[in-house]
């Protein structure tokens, strides 16, 4: 009987064991969601020639979902409502900024559908306030952070790695209007630990007959460390809007030095300029200065003065002050 009575209780023992094994095991490969929430606004004021303009305003809010799969797989859709030229200043629109699959196989990563683009996507990270002011060819309309299209990234090594891109080239915003494709290649290098140098080019092919074929060239070097960052760009786009030699430059540097937890302050100087003087209405010299505060884990508060110097003759300097917010999880 005894015997019989310690079978039991082994075979119990052996089955409690292998259920939490497998209990275990269940948890670490079930797939784990993770919301997205980002809002960004701000209130500010102009000064001299920008006196009028003033007041509170709510730029722009990500709304999403990210979930991980088994087996390297990554899902995301987010929706970017924010304003647009379209409507009136007081109505917002929303549109689909990612959707899209993420696949991760050790030094091999594909992504598909309405995905982040590569073409400033390093210099917004170094840059770091996406919520202050877009990095600069963001800012410019050099190209758009999102489209409808396929990526491939493969890291070599700890120092080299390259990405391909191949999107339609109108942006997450239009989506599909022509019938042109956008192709990219970018090459990045981290010679030393918190050096990043990277050099980016694309063709945008025109779908209009007599227009010509866009070209987007750019090259980044950027440092990080737990003191300080600094980034410099200097960026080109051939034939912008499609049209023959209407080629604009720009240069942009930018750095924050971490001051404490919870404290930052940041710098950035833009130059844009248009070959022949063909956009000088809207070239420029432009700079910011400004300190984050990070109230808590979710939220940030970065008051900021900027200027912007117009290249035209005669045009007024601008100056403003900022306050930017930041909500996110």
């Amino acid at each position: 009987m005894k015997k019989i009575f310690l079978i039991v209780v082994m075979l119990l023992s052996v089955g409690v064991v292998l259920n939490a094994q497998e209990t275990q095991d269940a948890t670490k490969n079930e797939p784990k969601g993770q919301a997205i929430i980002q809002v960004f606004g701000n209130f500010h004021t102009g000064f001299g020639a920008d006196n009028d303009d003033r007041g509170f305003e709510l730029d722009r809010s990500y709304l999403g979902y990210q979930y991980n799969l088994d087996d390297g797989l990554q899902v995301k859709a987010v929706l970017d409502v924010g304003q647009s030229n379209d409507v009136d200043d007081y109505h917002r629109i929303a549109y689909i900024k990612n959707a899209q699959v993420t696949w991760n196989a050790g030094r091999l990563t594909l992504d598909g559908g309405m995905i982040s683009t590569t073409q400033f996507k390093m210099q917004e990270k170094i840059w770091g306030y996406r919520y202050i002011m877009k990095s600069f060819q963001d800012e410019y309309k050099f190209g758009s952070s999102a489209d409808l299209g396929i990526s491939v990234a493969y890291k070599f090594n700890d120092v080299v790695s390259a990405d391909a891109i191949i999107v339609n080239g109108e942006g997450y915003k239009k989506v599909q209007m022509k019938d042109g494709l956008q192709y990219g290649l970018g090459a990045t290098v981290a010679p030393v630990k918190g050096l990043t140098l990277r050099v980016y080019g694309s063709l945008n092919e025109s779908a209009q007959k007599g227009a010509k074929d866009a070209y987007n060239w750019a090259a980044f070097a950027g440092y990080q460390n737990d003191r300080f960052s600094l980034g410099a760009e200097y960026n080109i786009y051939q034939n912008s809007g499609f049209v023959d030699d209407a080629d604009q430059y720009g240069l942009s540097v930018y750095g924050t030095a971490h001051l404490s937890k919870v404290v930052d302050v940041f710098a950035r100087y833009d130059y844009l300029t248009s070959k022949d003087d063909w956009n000088i209405g809207k070239d420029e010299s432009a700079a910011i200065l400004g300190a984050q505060f990070k109230v808590c884990k979710y939220v940030k508060i970065a008051p900021n003065f900027r200027i912007n110097i117009p290249s035209a003759d005669g045009a007024d300097n601008g100056y403003s002050a900022y306050v930017s917010c930041f909500f996110g999880i």
